[in-house]
């Protein structure tokens, strides 16, 4: 059997609370396309909202196959593709953008106005042994990436978008809002910038502590922070807790920036609009990752700017998905990033 006609398994969430391990037919790659086999796939809190039911509906399409952070080696192409992909390392971006429409064709293809369509969540993604994407989203990487690591560069493109955002500057005192992995990227892209204080604000004691292994300078409570409000000319909020939103803006100081990356659910608390005018801040808030910040992310990793691999603890295969999506944002402060291995 050809390379591009090999069966696969694939995990598919058929609805809240429902899925199973099916075996899927030939896969071919179709014009324009490329065919991945996945090397390791990670999980976050957005494949468990799905698998729970609790993702917007306009954001999810069931049945579907998750897997929106992933790395892998190309096996096939389509027509009308550079066949010398074949082989290669790569990751791809996950947003399927139209890349006609206004938005993109300025360059901000995580707001395509084409509707919205994103691997994992609307179209088939890698909790599986292969995944189809259209091979001009692909971002190739060195022949000898650690592809377990590369499974991170989706949510390193989300933070490398939110660094840009910021525009942090040397000598800045920058503090960033949550440890998990979000967070932990982000200082290591951070401290490239040379700060003159980076602040790691999270509730947890190991995390703080692996947060200074990576280059912050301290990293305090929530309940310490207090004591810091209106002190850092850049705040990166990772947490999507309900208070951090409105608690990063406390911590800027005035005429500071506030880059807010965390998913909020509803119920979070508000930011104060009196506080927001008075202290003249900029706010902006991230959602994905357009085309130029996963190249920023893909070259920040070639570059060793960024090591992932140390937020990695734990590995499984397809087959034990209930036990891996159970750890995800189950509480215990010694699970970082859960990888599927198919």
């Amino acid at each position: 059997m050809s390379p591009d006609a090999r069966p696969g398994r694939a995990l598919v969430v058929d609805g809240p609370g429902r899925h199973r391990l099916t075996e899927a037919g030939p896969a071919r790659p179709g014009p324009g396309e490329a065919l991945v086999e996945v090397a390791a796939a990670g999980i976050c809190m957005s494949d468990r909202e799905v698998y729970e039911g609790r993702r917007d509906p306009g954001f999810v399409r069931y049945p579907v196959v998750p897997g929106h952070e992933w790395s892998g080696t190309v096996v096939a192409v389509g027509t009308a593709v550079d066949p010398s992909l074949v082989g290669r390392r790569t990751v791809a971006e996950g947003f399927r953008a139209c890349g006609t429409c206004e938005r993109c064709r300025c360059g901000e293809t995580s707001l395509c106005s084409g509707g919205y369509a994103e691997t994992g969540f609307t179209e088939p993604g890698a909790f599986a042994d292969h995944v189809t994407v259209p091979a001009r989203l692909l971002h190739l990487l060195d022949d000898d990436a650690d592809l377990r690591a590369a499974a991170l560069l989706e949510p390193a493109a989300v933070i490398a978008a939110a660094v840009r955002a910021g525009r942090p500057r040397p000598g800045e005192r920058i503090a960033v809002v949550g440890a998990g992995t979000l967070g932990m990227l982000a200082v290591q892209l951070l401290r490239a910038s040379s700060p003159a204080a980076l602040t790691v604000v999270d509730p947890r004691s190991a995390r703080g502590e692996q947060a200074r292994r990576f280059g912050a300078t301290e990293a305090v409570t929530p309940e310490e922070a207090q004591t810091a409000y209106g002190s850092y000319d850049l705040v990166i909020e990772t947490a999507g807790a309900p208070t951090t939103a409105a608690s990063s803006c406390l911590l800027a100081r005035r005429g500071g920036r506030v880059v807010l990356t965390g998913m909020f659910t509803p119920g979070a608390v508000g930011i104060d609009p009196v506080h927001l005018s008075l202290s003249q801040l900029e706010v902006r808030s991230v959602f994905g990752a357009p085309s130029w910040a996963w190249t920023d992310a893909v070259r920040a990793f070639g570059l060793g700017l960024l090591d992932p691999a140390p937020l990695i603890t734990h590995e499984f295969p397809l087959e034990r998905f209930a036990d891996a999506i159970a750890l995800v944002g189950g509480g215990d402060p010694k699970t970082g990033k859960v990888l599927l291995r198919p």
